[in-house]
């Protein structure tokens, strides 16, 4: 297809030619649009692959958002960990191989009330104790917590706008504001720290909104750019919308790539477990993400206990699938030098 050939080219994609790349069901333009998309990542990446610990350390929330289980309203079993058991658990999981921390958490007011006292702390010791990029996840919080986190030395700010579609985000995250959001990220690229973007596929968006979305990724610098399919959550209000096909997340996995050939793109266990890695690799991806140690009492978020407790979301069961398939697990050395790379590309 032209617009592919374009793409491999480096001359870039305009809307309209995004569009028809998602519009695609044969299968032999698929299999090319993802071959484009491996193609590209090589020329940056070869063949070397990314992993993420994940600590989901609260599943306490302000929000309401109408697609998720961990929202306020929820009536569910919540945790707190303790920051000592925190920086454990990202000690265990460094000592597993993981090449960056990611800490999410859900707007905790605990936190709000304590100005993020405890979450500094723990950023810190984790940093200290484990020599590893932090990446935070925070949701929205006031610039001047930024600006604390950007001195600590936090490398990664993460919060996802799930659509660019403003209608879509009302209806998403009740009460929630898109300019604060989007300002709280860019604020944090300002500061210095590297951000990452993300979409949910599956909300009612139009190939259209999701063009536009991969776009404003663009447009925003961000380093890091993301897709999850949408998961139906018990006791949400769109619990009874279905999950959409996993060939819209692919093909906007190597629209991602395409349009972002030097991004960190990552492939997800928290969709379809350690089962769904192999297409998302295939389809463009060069981060495997939510790698949690097993026995370890956290949770994820789209599917909060698949492949956790049996141990497949572990470096090691990673390495094996990624050996498998030709790829090769990177080092935290490798991982590195890249952000080091964006920060001097960013100019900082």
């Amino acid at each position: 297809m032209k617009e592919i050939e374009k793409a491999i080219r480096g001359q870039g994609l305009a809307k309209e030619e995004i569009v028809t790349l998602l519009s695609i069901t044969d299968k032999n333009e698929m299999d090319e649009l993802f071959a484009a998309a491996r193609q590209v990542r090589e020329k940056t990446f070869g063949k070397k692959i990314f992993m993420y610990g994940f600590v989901y350390f609260s599943t306490w929330c302000r929000n309401n958002c109408n697609f998720c289980y961990y929202r306020k309203s929820n009536t569910i079993a919540r945790y707190r960990k303790e920051p000592k058991e925190v920086v454990e658990l990202a000690v265990r999981l460094a000592e597993s191989g993981v090449h960056l921390l990611d800490l999410t958490m859900g707007e905790d007011p605990i936190y709000h009330k304590e100005s993020f006292a405890s979450v500094l702390e723990i950023a810190e010791d984790i940093k200290r104790e484990t020599g590893l990029p932090v990446m935070l996840s925070p949701g929205v919080i006031r610039d001047e917590l930024i600006d604390s986190f950007a001195e600590l030395g936090v490398e990664w700010f993460a919060l996802y706008q799930e659509t660019h579609n403003r209608e879509i985000f009302k209806n998403l995250r009740v009460d929630q504001d898109y300019d604060e959001r989007m300002h709280a990220k860019l604020y944090a690229k300002e500061k210095g720290m590297l951000i990452e973007e993300g979409l949910l596929a599956g909300i009612g968006e139009s190939y259209e909104d999701i063009a536009d979305s991969i776009l404003k990724m663009k447009e925003i610098g961000a380093s890091q750019v993301r897709v999850m399919s949408f998961v139906p959550q018990a006791g949400s209000p769109m619990e009874s919308v279905h999950t959409p096909g996993r060939e819209l997340e692919l093909k906007i996995i190597a629209l991602l790539r395409l349009v972002h050939p030097k991004a960190l793109i990552p492939a997800s266990l928290d969709v379809d477990g350690i089962e769904g890695l192999q297409c998302r690799i295939n389809a463009g991806s060069n981060v495997v993400t939510s790698i949690i140690p097993p026995l370890a009492g956290l949770a994820g978020v789209a599917q909060n206990s698949m492949d956790v407790d049996e141990g497949g979301r572990t470096v090691q069961e990673v390495s094996s699938i990624l050996r498998e398939m030709g790829m090769e697990p990177a080092t935290a050395l490798d991982y590195r030098a890249y952000i080091e790379q964006l920060f001097a590309e960013n100019g900082k």
